[in-house]
Protein backbone atom coordinates (compact mmCIF):
# COMPACT_ATOMS: atom_id res chain seq x y z
CA UNK A 1 0.00 0.00 0.00
CA UNK A 2 1.41 3.37 -1.06
CA UNK A 3 1.73 5.94 1.72
CA UNK A 4 -0.18 9.19 1.26
CA UNK A 5 1.39 12.60 1.94
CA UNK A 6 -0.69 12.89 5.10
CA UNK A 7 0.54 9.59 6.48
CA UNK A 8 4.13 10.45 5.62
CA UNK A 9 3.84 13.84 7.31
CA UNK A 10 2.30 12.20 10.35
CA UNK A 11 5.17 9.71 10.52
CA UNK A 12 7.72 12.52 10.20
CA UNK A 13 6.10 14.54 12.99
CA UNK A 14 6.05 11.49 15.23
CA UNK A 15 9.76 11.00 14.61
CA UNK A 16 10.47 14.63 15.51
CA UNK A 17 8.30 14.45 18.62
CA UNK A 18 10.11 11.34 19.79
CA UNK A 19 13.43 13.17 19.42
CA UNK A 20 12.28 16.47 20.93
CA UNK A 21 14.14 16.23 24.21
CA UNK A 22 17.31 14.98 22.54
CA UNK A 23 17.26 17.79 19.97
CA UNK A 24 16.77 20.41 22.67
CA UNK A 25 19.68 18.89 24.56
CA UNK A 26 21.86 19.28 21.45
CA UNK A 27 20.76 22.90 21.08
CA UNK A 28 21.51 23.63 24.74
CA UNK A 29 24.92 21.94 24.58
CA UNK A 30 25.91 24.00 21.56
CA UNK A 31 24.61 27.14 23.23
CA UNK A 32 26.67 26.50 26.37
CA UNK A 33 29.86 25.83 24.40
CA UNK A 34 30.19 28.43 21.63
CA UNK A 35 32.92 28.00 19.03
CA UNK A 36 33.91 30.36 16.26
CA UNK A 37 34.55 30.38 12.52
CA UNK A 38 36.41 27.30 11.26
CA UNK A 39 37.13 26.22 14.86
CA UNK A 40 33.79 24.54 15.67
CA UNK A 41 35.44 21.21 16.41
CA UNK A 42 33.24 20.09 19.30
CA UNK A 43 30.05 21.16 17.55
CA UNK A 44 30.97 19.32 14.35
CA UNK A 45 31.90 16.21 16.34
CA UNK A 46 28.62 16.29 18.27
CA UNK A 47 26.41 16.69 15.20
CA UNK A 48 28.26 14.30 12.90
CA UNK A 49 28.43 11.74 15.72
CA UNK A 50 24.65 11.82 16.17
CA UNK A 51 24.16 11.23 12.46
CA UNK A 52 26.74 8.47 12.32
CA UNK A 53 25.06 6.63 15.20
CA UNK A 54 21.79 6.81 13.26
CA UNK A 55 23.37 5.01 10.30
CA UNK A 56 24.29 7.97 8.10
CA UNK A 57 27.49 7.68 6.09
CA UNK A 58 29.59 10.57 7.40
CA UNK A 59 32.42 12.33 5.58
CA UNK A 60 34.37 14.80 7.68
CA UNK A 61 36.69 17.57 6.56
CA UNK A 62 34.79 18.18 3.31
CA UNK A 63 35.86 20.98 0.97
CA UNK A 64 39.18 21.20 2.82
CA UNK A 65 37.56 22.52 6.00
CA UNK A 66 38.22 20.50 9.17
CA UNK A 67 34.88 21.40 10.76
CA UNK A 68 32.74 20.81 7.67
CA UNK A 69 31.03 17.48 7.07
CA UNK A 70 28.34 15.69 5.12
CA UNK A 71 26.20 12.78 6.28
CA UNK A 72 24.13 10.76 3.81
CA UNK A 73 21.26 8.32 4.19
CA UNK A 74 20.27 6.54 0.98
CA UNK A 75 21.83 7.09 -2.40
CA UNK A 76 21.40 8.96 -5.63
CA UNK A 77 18.65 11.30 -6.76
CA UNK A 78 16.32 12.78 -5.79
CA UNK A 79 18.36 14.29 -2.99
CA UNK A 80 17.48 16.85 -0.35
CA UNK A 81 20.03 18.67 1.81
CA UNK A 82 19.34 19.79 5.38
CA UNK A 83 21.81 22.51 6.36
CA UNK A 84 23.35 23.06 9.78
CA UNK A 85 25.15 26.18 11.00
CA UNK A 86 26.98 26.03 14.32
CA UNK A 87 29.51 28.85 14.56
CA UNK A 88 29.01 31.51 17.22
CA UNK A 89 29.81 35.21 17.53
CA UNK A 90 32.97 36.20 19.44
CA UNK A 91 31.99 37.77 22.72
CA UNK A 92 28.28 37.08 22.19
CA UNK A 93 28.04 33.31 21.82
CA UNK A 94 24.99 32.06 19.92
CA UNK A 95 23.49 35.50 19.50
CA UNK A 96 22.34 34.53 16.02
CA UNK A 97 20.71 31.27 17.12
CA UNK A 98 22.93 28.90 15.17
CA UNK A 99 22.53 26.36 17.95
CA UNK A 100 18.88 26.11 16.91
CA UNK A 101 19.72 25.94 13.19
CA UNK A 102 22.08 23.03 13.85
CA UNK A 103 19.62 21.11 16.03
CA UNK A 104 16.78 21.63 13.53
CA UNK A 105 18.85 20.45 10.56
CA UNK A 106 19.99 17.45 12.55
CA UNK A 107 16.47 16.58 13.69
CA UNK A 108 14.93 17.00 10.25
CA UNK A 109 17.54 14.75 8.63
CA UNK A 110 17.08 12.05 11.28
CA UNK A 111 13.30 12.22 11.09
CA UNK A 112 13.09 12.00 7.29
CA UNK A 113 15.56 9.14 7.13
CA UNK A 114 13.58 7.23 9.77
CA UNK A 115 10.17 7.93 8.27
CA UNK A 116 11.29 7.17 4.70
CA UNK A 117 13.89 4.40 5.08
CA UNK A 118 16.33 4.03 2.20
CA UNK A 119 15.29 0.47 1.41
CA UNK A 120 11.75 1.68 0.67
CA UNK A 121 12.38 5.10 -0.87
CA UNK A 122 14.55 6.10 -3.80
CA UNK A 123 16.91 8.98 -3.26
CA UNK A 124 18.90 10.34 -0.37
CA UNK A 125 18.90 12.67 2.61
CA UNK A 126 22.06 14.73 2.93
CA UNK A 127 22.85 16.53 6.18
CA UNK A 128 25.46 19.24 5.55
CA UNK A 129 27.59 20.76 8.30
CA UNK A 130 28.43 24.30 7.24
CA UNK A 131 31.06 26.18 9.30
CA UNK A 132 31.83 29.88 9.53
CA UNK A 133 28.61 31.50 8.35
CA UNK A 134 29.38 34.54 10.50
CA UNK A 135 32.70 35.09 8.77
CA UNK A 136 34.44 32.87 6.28
CA UNK A 137 31.61 31.52 4.17
CA UNK A 138 31.73 27.76 4.68
CA UNK A 139 28.75 27.22 2.38
CA UNK A 140 30.40 29.24 -0.37
CA UNK A 141 33.47 27.02 -0.13
CA UNK A 142 31.28 23.91 -0.18
CA UNK A 143 29.41 25.16 -3.25
CA UNK A 144 32.68 25.59 -5.14
CA UNK A 145 33.80 22.13 -4.00
CA UNK A 146 30.68 20.56 -5.54
CA UNK A 147 28.92 19.54 -2.32
CA UNK A 148 25.54 20.64 -3.74
CA UNK A 149 26.05 19.50 -7.34
CA UNK A 150 23.73 16.48 -7.04
CA UNK A 151 21.13 18.01 -4.72
CA UNK A 152 17.55 18.93 -5.62
CA UNK A 153 16.82 21.27 -2.71
CA UNK A 154 18.67 22.85 0.22
CA UNK A 155 16.60 23.56 3.32
CA UNK A 156 17.24 25.45 6.54
CA UNK A 157 15.53 27.92 8.85
CA UNK A 158 16.87 30.82 10.89
CA UNK A 159 15.63 32.10 14.26
CA UNK A 160 15.02 35.82 14.36
CA UNK A 161 12.78 38.64 15.53
CA UNK A 162 10.43 38.30 12.55
CA UNK A 163 8.45 35.33 11.25
CA UNK A 164 8.94 35.67 7.52
CA UNK A 165 8.49 33.02 4.84
CA UNK A 166 11.24 34.47 2.70
CA UNK A 167 14.64 35.85 3.68
CA UNK A 168 15.55 39.27 2.22
CA UNK A 169 19.30 38.66 2.34
CA UNK A 170 21.68 40.93 0.48
CA UNK A 171 24.91 40.24 -1.36
CA UNK A 172 27.99 41.10 0.71
CA UNK A 173 31.76 41.26 0.46
CA UNK A 174 34.66 43.03 2.17
CA UNK A 175 37.48 44.85 0.44
CA UNK A 176 40.80 46.04 1.79
CA UNK A 177 41.96 49.41 0.45
CA UNK A 178 45.59 50.40 1.03
CA UNK A 179 47.17 53.77 0.29
CA UNK A 180 50.91 54.13 -0.20
CA UNK A 181 52.67 57.48 0.28
CA UNK A 182 56.09 58.63 1.45
CA UNK A 183 57.29 59.08 5.04
CA UNK A 184 58.66 62.41 6.24
CA UNK A 185 58.96 64.53 9.35
CA UNK A 186 55.77 66.62 9.66
CA UNK A 187 57.71 69.76 10.62
CA UNK A 188 61.31 69.13 9.50
CA UNK A 189 60.56 68.29 5.85
CA UNK A 190 56.77 68.19 5.43
CA UNK A 191 56.80 68.95 1.70
CA UNK A 192 58.71 65.75 1.04
CA UNK A 193 56.02 63.61 2.64
CA UNK A 194 53.01 62.06 0.93
CA UNK A 195 50.35 61.37 3.54
CA UNK A 196 48.80 57.95 2.95
CA UNK A 197 46.43 58.44 5.88
CA UNK A 198 45.10 61.63 4.33
CA UNK A 199 44.26 59.58 1.26
CA UNK A 200 42.37 57.04 3.33
CA UNK A 201 40.48 59.73 5.23
CA UNK A 202 39.50 61.38 1.96
CA UNK A 203 38.20 58.04 0.70
CA UNK A 204 35.88 57.88 3.71
CA UNK A 205 34.65 61.37 2.85
CA UNK A 206 34.02 60.49 -0.79
CA UNK A 207 32.21 57.28 0.15
CA UNK A 208 30.00 59.23 2.57
CA UNK A 209 28.88 61.42 -0.32
CA UNK A 210 28.41 58.37 -2.56
CA UNK A 211 26.31 56.69 0.10
CA UNK A 212 23.62 59.36 -0.14
CA UNK A 213 22.78 58.31 -3.69
CA UNK A 214 23.15 54.54 -3.59
CA UNK A 215 20.11 52.40 -4.48
CA UNK A 216 17.98 50.75 -1.79
CA UNK A 217 19.80 47.91 -0.09
CA UNK A 218 23.30 49.17 -0.96
CA UNK A 219 25.74 50.62 1.52
CA UNK A 220 29.43 50.79 2.43
CA UNK A 221 30.76 50.64 5.98
CA UNK A 222 34.47 51.02 6.64
CA UNK A 223 37.00 50.94 9.44
CA UNK A 224 40.65 52.05 9.65
CA UNK A 225 42.88 49.04 10.16
CA UNK A 226 46.21 50.87 9.88
CA UNK A 227 46.71 54.61 10.20
CA UNK A 228 50.41 55.11 10.74
CA UNK A 229 53.06 54.30 13.33
CA UNK A 230 53.81 57.59 15.13
CA UNK A 231 52.48 61.14 15.27
CA UNK A 232 55.85 62.59 14.25
CA UNK A 233 56.00 60.63 11.00
CA UNK A 234 53.90 61.39 7.94
CA UNK A 235 52.18 58.01 7.36
CA UNK A 236 53.59 56.25 4.33
CA UNK A 237 50.99 53.49 4.58
CA UNK A 238 47.34 53.47 5.58
CA UNK A 239 44.74 50.79 5.21
CA UNK A 240 40.99 50.44 5.61
CA UNK A 241 38.59 47.51 5.52
CA UNK A 242 35.26 48.15 3.82
CA UNK A 243 32.11 46.07 3.97
CA UNK A 244 29.93 46.37 0.88
CA UNK A 245 26.31 45.21 0.70
CA UNK A 246 23.72 45.40 -2.04
CA UNK A 247 20.26 43.99 -2.72
CA UNK A 248 21.56 41.87 -5.60
CA UNK A 249 24.88 40.45 -6.66
CA UNK A 250 24.80 42.59 -9.80
CA UNK A 251 24.32 45.71 -7.67
CA UNK A 252 27.21 44.58 -5.46
CA UNK A 253 29.46 44.28 -8.50
CA UNK A 254 28.50 47.83 -9.47
CA UNK A 255 29.25 49.06 -5.95
CA UNK A 256 32.61 47.31 -5.99
CA UNK A 257 33.52 49.12 -9.19
CA UNK A 258 32.49 52.43 -7.61
CA UNK A 259 34.79 51.73 -4.68
CA UNK A 260 37.69 51.16 -7.08
CA UNK A 261 36.93 54.36 -8.99
CA UNK A 262 36.72 56.36 -5.76
CA UNK A 263 40.00 54.93 -4.46
CA UNK A 264 41.80 55.65 -7.73
CA UNK A 265 40.40 59.17 -7.84
CA UNK A 266 41.49 59.91 -4.28
CA UNK A 267 44.94 58.51 -5.02
CA UNK A 268 45.30 60.76 -8.05
CA UNK A 269 44.19 63.77 -6.03
CA UNK A 270 46.48 63.11 -3.06
CA UNK A 271 49.58 61.87 -4.88
CA UNK A 272 49.31 58.45 -3.29
CA UNK A 273 48.84 55.06 -4.90
CA UNK A 274 45.90 52.84 -4.01
CA UNK A 275 45.49 49.08 -3.91
CA UNK A 276 42.01 47.54 -3.74
CA UNK A 277 41.74 43.83 -3.07
CA UNK A 278 38.97 41.51 -1.95
CA UNK A 279 39.41 40.42 1.66
CA UNK A 280 36.62 37.85 2.08
CA UNK A 281 34.51 35.31 0.25
CA UNK A 282 31.65 37.02 -1.55
CA UNK A 283 28.16 36.18 -0.31
CA UNK A 284 25.61 36.15 -3.14
CA UNK A 285 22.14 37.56 -2.60
CA UNK A 286 19.57 34.96 -1.60
CA UNK A 287 17.28 33.58 -4.31
CA UNK A 288 14.24 32.11 -2.58
CA UNK A 289 12.52 29.00 -3.92
CA UNK A 290 8.99 30.29 -3.53
CA UNK A 291 7.33 26.95 -4.13
CA UNK A 292 9.39 25.27 -1.40
CA UNK A 293 9.04 28.22 0.98
CA UNK A 294 5.27 27.97 0.58
CA UNK A 295 5.44 24.28 1.52
CA UNK A 296 7.50 25.04 4.60
CA UNK A 297 5.14 27.85 5.64
CA UNK A 298 2.10 25.59 5.27
CA UNK A 299 3.71 22.87 7.40
CA UNK A 300 4.77 25.40 10.04
CA UNK A 301 1.27 26.89 10.15
CA UNK A 302 -0.07 23.47 11.16
CA UNK A 303 2.11 23.78 14.26
CA UNK A 304 0.49 27.12 15.03
CA UNK A 305 3.31 29.34 13.74
CA UNK A 306 2.17 31.51 10.83
CA UNK A 307 4.68 33.16 8.51
CA UNK A 308 4.19 36.46 6.69
CA UNK A 309 5.89 37.98 3.65
CA UNK A 310 8.89 40.18 4.51
CA UNK A 311 8.36 43.89 4.99
CA UNK A 312 9.25 45.67 1.73
CA UNK A 313 12.55 47.53 1.91
CA UNK A 314 13.73 45.75 5.06
CA UNK A 315 16.88 43.61 4.72
CA UNK A 316 18.20 41.17 7.29
CA UNK A 317 21.89 41.10 6.49
CA UNK A 318 23.70 38.57 4.34
CA UNK A 319 24.46 34.86 4.45
CA UNK A 320 26.38 32.28 2.46
CA UNK A 321 23.07 30.45 1.90
CA UNK A 322 22.89 32.93 -0.98
CA UNK A 323 25.72 31.06 -2.70
CA UNK A 324 23.86 27.77 -2.28
CA UNK A 325 20.72 29.35 -3.77
CA UNK A 326 22.62 30.10 -6.99
CA UNK A 327 23.05 26.35 -7.55
CA UNK A 328 19.89 24.66 -6.20
CA UNK A 329 16.38 25.60 -5.05
CA UNK A 330 16.78 26.76 -1.45
CA UNK A 331 14.78 28.14 1.48
CA UNK A 332 15.82 30.24 4.46
CA UNK A 333 12.68 31.33 6.36
CA UNK A 334 12.91 33.29 9.60
CA UNK A 335 10.97 32.24 12.69
CA UNK A 336 10.79 34.65 15.64
CA UNK A 337 12.13 33.64 19.05
CA UNK A 338 11.72 37.17 20.47
CA UNK A 339 9.75 40.31 19.65
CA UNK A 340 10.36 42.73 16.81
CA UNK A 341 11.65 45.31 19.29
CA UNK A 342 14.71 43.08 19.75
CA UNK A 343 17.65 42.33 17.50
CA UNK A 344 19.96 39.45 16.80
CA UNK A 345 23.70 39.78 17.47
CA UNK A 346 22.87 41.01 20.98
CA UNK A 347 23.19 39.45 24.44
CA UNK A 348 19.39 39.44 24.67
CA UNK A 349 19.10 37.34 21.51
CA UNK A 350 21.72 34.91 22.81
CA UNK A 351 19.58 34.46 25.92
CA UNK A 352 16.48 33.98 23.77
CA UNK A 353 18.24 31.20 21.82
CA UNK A 354 18.07 29.02 24.96
CA UNK A 355 14.58 30.08 26.10
CA UNK A 356 11.34 28.07 26.29
CA UNK A 357 10.16 29.94 23.19
CA UNK A 358 13.30 28.77 21.37
CA UNK A 359 12.45 25.17 22.23
CA UNK A 360 8.95 25.55 20.79
CA UNK A 361 10.32 27.09 17.61
CA UNK A 362 12.98 24.39 17.32
CA UNK A 363 10.43 21.57 17.36
CA UNK A 364 7.99 23.34 15.03
CA UNK A 365 10.71 24.31 12.54
CA UNK A 366 12.23 20.83 12.62
CA UNK A 367 8.86 19.29 11.78
CA UNK A 368 8.29 21.76 8.94
CA UNK A 369 11.76 21.19 7.51
CA UNK A 370 11.37 17.43 7.70
CA UNK A 371 7.93 17.48 6.06
CA UNK A 372 9.18 19.77 3.30
CA UNK A 373 12.17 17.47 2.75
CA UNK A 374 9.82 14.48 2.49
CA UNK A 375 7.75 16.37 -0.09
CA UNK A 376 10.86 17.01 -2.18
CA UNK A 377 11.81 13.34 -2.11
CA UNK A 378 8.34 12.02 -2.89
CA UNK A 379 6.96 14.52 -5.42
CA UNK A 380 8.51 14.69 -8.85
CA UNK A 381 6.07 17.45 -9.77
CA UNK A 382 7.25 19.58 -6.85
CA UNK A 383 10.89 19.09 -7.81
CA UNK A 384 10.19 19.97 -11.43
CA UNK A 385 8.36 23.16 -10.45
CA UNK A 386 11.11 24.17 -8.03
CA UNK A 387 13.81 23.61 -10.63
CA UNK A 388 11.84 25.39 -13.36
CA UNK A 389 11.43 28.49 -11.21
CA UNK A 390 15.06 28.30 -10.10
CA UNK A 391 16.33 28.24 -13.67
CA UNK A 392 14.08 31.18 -14.55
CA UNK A 393 15.61 33.45 -11.87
Amino acid sequence: MTATPDTVHQAVRQEVTARGDALWDVARRLHADPEYAFAEHRAAALLSGELERAGFAVERGVAGMPTAFTARSGRGRPAVALLMEYDALPGLGHACGHNLIAAAGLGAALAVAAALPAEKTAGSVLAVGTPAEEGGGGKAVEVEAGVFDDVDAALMFHPGVYSWARAPLTAQVQYRVAFHGRAAHPTGNPTEGIDALAGLVELFNVLAVLGRRLPEGSHVQGIVTHGGTATNIVPEYAEGLFGLRAATTAALEDLTERLRVCADGVAAATGTTAEVERATVRYEHFRDSEVLSERFAAHLARAGVPLAPPTPGVYLGSSDIGNVSTRVPAIHPFVAIMGEDGSDHTPEFAEAAASPRAREVLIAATEALACTAADVLLSGALREEAWARHRAM
